[in-house]
C-alpha cells in the first residue's frame, strides 16, 4: 500500500546562545523548514502565530524562561500617523519607490554593510559578506519584493531597502537597511510609513513588523506605531500601555517545547493543493 499524503512540517530547536536584544539572557529559537509547493501557505499560516522568515526558515522565540519577544503588526485601517510620523513623512516625499524581484545587487549591498558598521557592529548579521547577503535576499520560497527607495538626485542615490514578503493578510518586513547618514530623516520609519501605504493600495489589513521587545532601545520605535497589535498566549491584542508590559524571567513562564508545537496551527494543505489524498495498492 503507497500512501501519497502531505507531509507535516518538522520543528526543531537551536542551541540557547547570547540574547541580541536584552543583557545577561539566552535566546533559543523553535523553527522549521520552508519550502515545497506549499511555503506559502506555511509561511501565511505561520506569520499569523507569531513566526517570522529567514531565507527558507520560519522561526519563533522560544526561550526557556523569558517571554519578551512579541511579534508586533499595525492594523492599516485603524493606522493614524502621529505629528512626527507626518514630518518624517514629509521630510522623504521625494523619494522615489520601486518594488522589485529579490535580486540582491552590489549597491545594496554597500548600503547594507555601512547601515551593519553604524547601527549594528557587534550584531550577529555583522560578518556577512556579500554572498550571504545575496542569500539572505535571493533564497525565499515565497512572494517576496525588494522595495529600493531613491533620492530624486543626478545619481539615483539609494537610500533605503526593504525585503518584503507579501502574505495574504498583509506585508511583512523581513529587513530594513537605509543610509545612516540621514537620521535627521528618520527612513527606518518612512519605510513602515510607505508600507503602510502599499498596504492600504493593495488590500492588505497588516503590516508585520517582526518582534517588540519590552526594555529594548534598538525595538522602542515599534511601540510608536498606533494600532500595534502584538501576539500573546496565541492570539493578537491591542498593544494598550507599552509600559505595562514586563521583560522579567520566570522559570514557569514559557510552554514545554512539545506543548508549544502541538499549539501551532498548520495549514490545510491538501485543502490549498484542491485535491484529496490518493491510495494506491501494488
Amino acid at each position: 500500500m503507497r500512501h501519497t499524503l502531505p507531509i507535516a512540517p518538522q520543528f526543531y530547536v537551536t542551541a540557547p546562545q547570547s540574547c541580541p536584544y536584552l543583557p545577561n539572557r539566552r535566546e533559543r529559537k523553535l523553527f522549521t523548514a520552508l519550502q515545497g509547493d506549499h511555503a506559502s501557505e506555511l509561511n501565511d499560516s505561520l506569520s499569523k502565530q507569531g513566526f517570522r522568515r529567514s531565507q527558507n526558515v520560519l522561526y519563533r522565540p522560544a526561550c526557556a524562561d523569558c517571554t519578551a519577544c512579541l511579534s508586533a503588526r499595525i492594523r492599516v485601517a485603524d493606522f493614524v500617523p502621529q505629528k512626527s510620523q507626518k514630518r518624517t513623512n514629509k521630510r522623504n516625499k521625494h523619494l522615489t519607490r520601486t518594488a522589485r524581484a529579490p535580486w540582491a545587487t552590489e549597491e545594496q549591498y554597500a548600503l547594507f554593510r555601512s547601515y551593519l558598521d553604524a547601527r549594528h557592529a557587534d550584531g550577529g548579521m555583522a560578518d556577512m559578506d556579500v554572498f550571504e547577503f545575496a542569500a539572505m535576499i535571493e533564497e525565499t520560497p515565497v512572494r517576496s519584493r525588494v522595495v529600493e527607495y531613491r533620492e530624486t538626485d543626478q545619481n539615483r542615490t539609494l537610500a533605503a531597502v526593504c525585503l518584503t514578503d507579501i502574505l495574504d493578510d498583509g506585508l511583512s518586513l523581513v529587513y530594513s537597511f537605509f543610509d545612516t547618514d540621514l537620521d535627521q530623516r528618520s527612513l527606518g520609519t518612512y519605510v513602515i510609513l510607505d508600507h503602510i501605504d502599499l498596504a492600504r493600495e493593495a488590500g492588505l489589513p497588516y503590516v508585520y513588523l517582526g518582534y517588540w521587545v519590552p526594555g529594548s532601545d534598538k525595538m522602542a520605535y515599534k511601540a510608536r506605531f498606533s494600532a500595534l497589535e502584538i501576539y500573546v498566549n496565541g492570539a493578537w491584542q491591542d498593544i494598550g500601555n507599552p509600559s505595562e508590559y514586563s521583560n522579567q524571567t520566570h522559570p514557569l513562564s514559557v510552554d514545554p517545547i512539545a506543548q508549544q508545537v502541538a499549539q501551532i496551527s498548520l495549514p490545510d494543505l491538501m485543502a490549498a493543493q484542491g485535491k484529496r489524498p490518493s491510495h494506491e495498492t501494488q
